[in-house]
Parts: C-alpha cells; sequence; structure tokens
C-alpha cells in the first residue's frame, strides 16, 4: 500500500517541503496547510502524521504505508478520523458533547472543550506509541477565540515528539498570534485537467467531467458539488436566464436573479462561474450577431463581480451591478 503523502497529485512544492523536513529530521512542531478546499491539504496532513507515527519508516524518513501504524493513520469514513491513538482530529461538531464534557454541540465553532479535552489533557503525556503524537485540526478558521488561545499556549512552548497541522481555506480568519507560531505551507488550486482525471476515475462520466472542470476553479470539492444533478440544472437555468437578462427590453429578469442570488452565496458563485465559462465561449465563436469584442468586455464585468462576491460584497447589489453593466 503506498504512503498518503505519495498519492499527493499537482502539490509538488508542499510535498517536497514535508518530504525534505522528514529527511533532515526538522520537521516543524507546528504547522499551517493553507490553500483552498479540495486540493489536498487534508490528505498531506496525514501523510505527514503517517510518516511521524510509521513504526517502519524508510531510509529518508517517509512512511512505509503498510505497516500497523501506518494503517490505522488511514481516516476511517465511519468516524471520519484514524483508529492510530496518535493521531488526534479537532474539528467542529465531530464529537458527542458529553465526550467533551458539554451540554450542546457545537454549531458554531470549534470550543475550547475540545483543546482542553483532546489536547491539554495530554500535553503531560507521551505519545501511546513512542514516536510522535500529531493533532490536526480541520477548518482551524472555526476555533473559537478561547479555544485558539488556548491551543496557543501550547504552540507557544513546543513539547518533544507533539505535532500540530492546522488545516484552513481561510488564514486570514486565524488570530495573529496563532499564525506567527507556525510555518506555512501553500497548497495550490489543482490544474482543470488533472480534475477531470479525478472525477472520471471516481466515476464521473467523461462528458461532465469535461463540463465541470473548467468550473470548479482546481477544487475536488467544488468539481464534485457541481457534478449533483439538481444543481447541475439550476446552474444551467440560471445562464440561460442571465443571457436573456443582458437583452430583456427591461431589468425585471435581471431584479429577479439578483433577488434568487442572496440565497446561497456559495451556490451564486459557482452559477457565475459557469456564466463566465459560457460568455468566455461566447466571445471565441466566429458566427455571431454582437462583436466578440462587446462578449469580451462582458466576461470581465462577470470576473470583477466575483472579486466583489469574495470581498463580502452583498451577493445582491453585485449581481444587479453586473448585469447593468453587460447590459451596456
Amino acid at each position: 500500500m503506498p504512503s498518503l503523502l505519495s498519492k499527493l497529485r499537482a502539490q509538488d512544492a508542499a510535498a517536497e517541503t514535508l518530504r525534505r523536513a522528514l529527511r533532515e529530521g526538522r520537521v516543524h512542531h507546528a504547522y499551517l496547510f493553507d490553500g483552498p478546499d479540495g486540493v489536498g491539504k487534508e490528505l498531506a496532513a496525514f501523510g505527514l502524521a503517517q510518516a511521524l507515527v510509521c513504526a517502519s519508516p524508510t531510509e529518508d524518513a517517509q512512511a512505509c504505508g503498510v505497516c500497523s501504524a501506518c494503517v490505522r493513520a488511514v481516516v476511517d469514513p465511519k468516524t471520519s478520523r484514524p483508529k492510530h491513538p496518535d493521531i488526534v482530529v479537532l474539528e467542529r461538531g465531530l464529537y458527542d458533547p458529553v465526550q467533551l464534557g458539554r451540554r450542546t454541540p457545537e454549531t458554531q465553532d470549534l470550543s475550547i472543550d475540545q483543546v482542553r479535552t483532546l489536547v491539554l489533557s495530554h500535553a503531560a503525556y507521551a505519545p501511546h506509541e513512542g514516536r510522535a503524537r500529531v493533532f490536526i485540526v480541520r477548518r482551524a478558521e472555526e476555533l473559537s477565540t478561547a479555544a485558539a488561545n488556548a491551543l496557543l499556549k501550547t504552540l507557544e512552548e513546543p513539547i518533544q515528539k507533539m505535532h500540530f497541522i492546522l488545516v484552513t481555506s481561510q488564514p486570514d480568519a486565524l488570530l495573529p498570534t496563532i499564525l506567527s507560531r507556525v510555518q506555512r505551507v501553500r497548497f495550490a488550486h489543482l490544474p482543470e485537467s488533472l480534475v477531470a482525471e479525478l472525477l472520471a476515475q471516481g466515476g464521473v462520466s467523461q462528458e461532465i467531467a469535461a463540463r465541470v472542470a473548467p468550473l470548479a476553479e482546481g477544487s475536488m470539492d467544488t468539481a464534485l458539488s457541481l457534478c449533483d444533478e439538481e444543481a447541475t440544472e439550476s446552474r444551467e437555468a440560471f445562464v440561460t436566464r442571465a443571457l436573456e437578462a443582458i437583452n430583456a427590453p427591461s431589468l425585471s429578469v435581471t431584479l429577479d436573479l439578483a433577488e434568487q442570488g442572496k440565497r446561497d452565496k456559495v451556490l451564486l458563485r459557482t452559477h457565475m462561474l459557469a456564466l463566465a465559462a459560457r460568455v468566455a465561449r461566447t466571445a471565441k465563436e466566429p458566427a455571431q450577431a454582437e462583436a466578440p469584442e462587446r462578449w469580451a468586455t462582458r466576461y470581465a464585468h462577470i470576473l470583477q463581480a466575483l472579486r466583489d462576491l469574495d470581498a463580502n460584497g452583498s451577493p445582491q447589489l453585485v449581481l444587479e451591478t453586473m448585469f447593468i453593466r453587460m447590459r451596456v
């Protein structure tokens, strides 16, 4: 069985950073794996953890992939965490409230109760199996302020054989004090061709994979969500109505679409990406009534709207502005 780290695709710089640290025996006590969702950050986190707990590492300190420790380092889909006792996952809502000494579920953030129960209570003890203990924090941006401050105390005073890997797509949401204590490893968007390949390997038809990959922005999470049949129908309906709105005699269709857009920002973004792709294709079509330059300008307006949306602009206002500009 290959090691988890060897399965990482299209993240050569990040993978080499981790392999070099293992090879040279200079694994940092705390990492921040930063990049878009669905590009391999979590795979890399568990891959590094696997190498640190491996009972029979290779000559260059990589995980063997086959020993008992390596096998137990793989995430169990039933529990969303590994069976290895020295690889501990922190994630909002992953544990029953009773396990954390709480009365209510963690609905809004990763609580200080998790940090106290899973990290601080074990800080003074050696790893169960001797090599290392690794704490992986999924969606680290969801750490509550109290939880982050409690974790910070451990990050400020590194403990031998204890490592932390914080995984996030929103590093700016973390406390500056946390960011100053971690070594940052950046992960890039996946190539469009790889997204299509991975979708096909997962059983998605080549036709759908080819249509979805350009819209996924290099994220397998986004790509998989776009493959949903209901979502596809909704996306195509939005694109059709949006193109109609551009040339409609009044703004009624435009305002209606803008009103719908405020209901689900994530869904709206995928719809806008689909619209951008359609407009870009139209700009390249030789036989069309309107000048290609006009479609190219419309494409630029969509890209600006996406930037405004990412900057936390009001979805309704962003859409209204985009459509008004595209109608000119």
